[in-house]
This record gives structure tokens, sequence and C-alpha cells, in this order.
């Protein structure tokens, strides 16, 4: 009779993913993809062939980072990642990607200063979600 393989709690469930393609997320919100290398007791991780995925509307793009050491304390997720499945995201350049941040970064600048200028004339301003009781 085979034993089950037995489930280890915590990050050391980890070592199951050595050598394999993980996803984690920083605390920063950062998102990371790369080849887990190693893992310590502390949950600090050695990824390799890394990748700083950012996210934008159905479009992404990564940002090549090389070999890097995070700290286990700034780790929110970490998990493996099977990209043969098909997420409908769109890869895109980084610069493409600036492009469009830029873009929604200005339209909300021309609306804080709609509501401000709105605000100054003494009329009531436009109700948003922060209005919500």
């Amino acid at each position: 009779m085979e034993l089950p393989h037995p489930y280890l709690p915590g990050a050391i469930s980890l070592l199951d993913q050595l050598d394999k393609r993980l996803i984690v997320v920083l605390r920063d919100g950062r998102k990371l993809v790369g080849c887990l290398r190693s893992i310590d007791q502390f949950a600090n991780l050695i990824l390799d062939e890394v990748v700083e995925r950012t996210f934008f509307d159905k479009y992404y793009s990564d940002i090549r980072q090389g070999f890097l050491l995070i700290r286990g304390e700034n780790v929110v997720l970490a998990g493996e990642i099977d990209e043969t499945v098909d997420t409908g995201l769109t890869k895109i350049s980084v610069e493409e990607m600036n492009r469009m941040e830029e873009e929604r970064n200005e339209r909300q600048r021309k609306i804080e200063q709609r509501k401000t200028a709105i605000s100054a004339k003494g009329k009531l301003k436009e109700a948003d979600m922060d209005d919500a009781y």
C-alpha cells in the first residue's frame, strides 16, 4: 500500500514548484513571472528568467528583469502559471502600455479639473462613488 503524498502547509509547499514557472504578487502590487530556482525557511524566493507583468484593460506587457531574489515578507501570493491557457489578454509593447496609461491619466486629470471648476463656482459637484453613504 502506497502512502499518500503529505501536504506541507505554508511556504514550504513551494518546494513542489521548484523549476516551474510561477507568478508572484508582491505587497506593492507588482506581478512577477519567472522560474522558481530556490526557496528558504523565510520564504525568500530566487526566480530566474523573470519578467514584470503589467496589465491594462485586456492588454499586458512584460518588462524583463532577469534573475531576482525576493524577500519572503514581500510576497502576497505565489502560484504556478500555465502559459498555454488562453487568457483573452493581448500582449503589447511596454511603450504602447505606457502610452495607454498616460491617456487614461490625462482623462482622469481633466475630470478632476472639471470637478474643481464646478465646485469653485458654488454649484453642486457631480455625484461619484465617493459620495455614496
